[in-house]
C-alpha cells in the first residue's frame, strides 16, 4: 500500500459536531474503500491565502493513511459532491512523519521588562 497524506478545508460556518461528522465520514471512506488511517490532525479555523468561493476563512483537517489508487478515487469522488468543503489535496509520500505536528498552538511565554527595570 501506498501512504498518502490529505487535507480538507471546510467552511467556516460548520458547527464542531458538523467537523467531527465530517471527519469521520472520510475517515470511514478511506476504511470501505482498501484504506488504513494512520494519523488525523485537526489545524483549526485558519485565514485562507484568497477569497476562495466567498469564504476567507476555513477548517482545516489533516489525515494521514495508506491506500490503493482505488482509495483516491473514491475519496476525492465524494469531496467533489460535498458542499460543506472548501478545497482537499492528496499527496502520495514515501513515508509518513508521525512525530511532527506542524499547527501545534505553542505557549508565548511573555516577560515583563517593566520589573527589570525597576529593579535596577
Amino acid at each position: 500500500m501506498n501512504c498518502y497524506e490529505h487535507t480538507i478545508v471546510a467552511k467556516q460556518e460548520l458547527t464542531e459536531s458538523q467537523n467531527k461528522k465530517l471527519l469521520e465520514k472520510y475517515q470511514d471512506l478511506i476504511n470501505k474503500n482498501s484504506g488504513k488511517v494512520i494519523k488525523t490532525e485537526e489545524w483549526g479555523l485558519r485565514n485562507l491565502a484568497k477569497k476562495t468561493k466567498n469564504n476567507s476563512k476555513g477548517n482545516y483537517f489533516h489525515i494521514k493513511f495508506e491506500g490503493e489508487g482505488k482509495t483516491i478515487q473514491e475519496l476525492e469522488r465524494a469531496e467533489n459532491i460535498d458542499d460543506s468543503l472548501i478545497r482537499f489535496l492528496t499527496i502520495k509520500v514515501k513515508k509518513h512523519d508521525l512525530e511532527t505536528n506542524y499547527f501545534e498552538k505553542k505557549e508565548i511565554q511573555k516577560t515583563s521588562n517593566y520589573e527589570e527595570k525597576q529593579e535596577i
